[in-house]
């Protein structure tokens, strides 16, 4: 795992346990990517997970600052076709006995309706998976 911390971020008004869960669950599903594109891999592949934090301004006359977190992999990736049900309860990709489809749903519950932040995603089918949780200060 790298990481890329900003030391100088601003404090943020969170609950830290849910904030905790909401990485507990991307982690968990990071390292669920790169285990499954290890096993089909053909060419020499390195698992690589990255969290990262920073301070952003949005801009315009209310400037507003917020921080950032983005955990990516270099994992599976997400399909299109897939991509805007993963924020829905009990919607999972994983075999059964796997996943509850709980995770990213709960995580989003936490970041948009209890913190009033976002949840964005950028992601690549077969290449990677950046989700950017940002949550204003």
């Amino acid at each position: 795992m790298i990481t890329h911390l900003d030391e100088t971020l601003p404090l943020a008004n969170v609950v830290p346990q849910d904030i905790g869960r909401v990485l507990l669950n991307l982690f968990t599903n990071a390292f669920y990517a790169v285990q499954e594109k290890q096993k089909t891999a053909v060419t020499a592949y390195k698992p690589t997970i990255t969290l990262s934090t920073k301070s952003i301004t949005a801009p315009g006359p209310k400037s507003s600052q917020s921080i950032e977190i983005i955990v990516q992999d270099n994992g599976t990736g997400i399909p299109d076709s897939v991509k805007e049900k993963i924020m829905q309860p009990f919607f999972t990709t994983k075999p059964t006995g796997q996943g509850t489809g709980l995770g990213l749903s709960l995580s989003h519950d936490i970041v948009v309706k209890g913190h009033g932040g976002m949840i964005n995603i950028d992601t690549k089918e077969g290449e990677f998976t950046k989700f950017i949780v940002t949550i204003p200060v």
